[in-house]
């Protein structure tokens, strides 16, 4: 029943390495209630095409199978915000 987020990232995507060390942080500290995941879009593509992300950072929020929210670019209060309204 944890939130699950997906940060789909690559690594010639400027804004998402700036973004990395806050979203490896957050992965920890929110381990009780959340399950971030990293997406490279350049390892899976047809993940990214399916669920219709084109640019990057893109993180989609999920419960219980179901998508609650998304999230573009590297917003890191932003990011911390949704984690914590979900």
């Amino acid at each position: 029943d944890r939130l699950v987020v997906l940060d789909f990232t690559a690594t010639w995507c400027g804004p998402c390495q700036r973004i990395a060390p806050a979203y490896a942080e957050m992965a920890d500290h929110y381990s009780d209630r959340a399950l971030l995941v990293k997406v490279d879009v350049d390892e899976l593509p047809e993940l990214a095409a399916e669920l219709g992300v084109s640019s990057m950072p893109t993180f989609l929020f999920f419960r219980d199978g179901e998508q609650v929210d998304m999230m573009r670019g590297a917003d890191e209060q932003g990011l911390r915000s949704l984690i914590e309204k979900h």
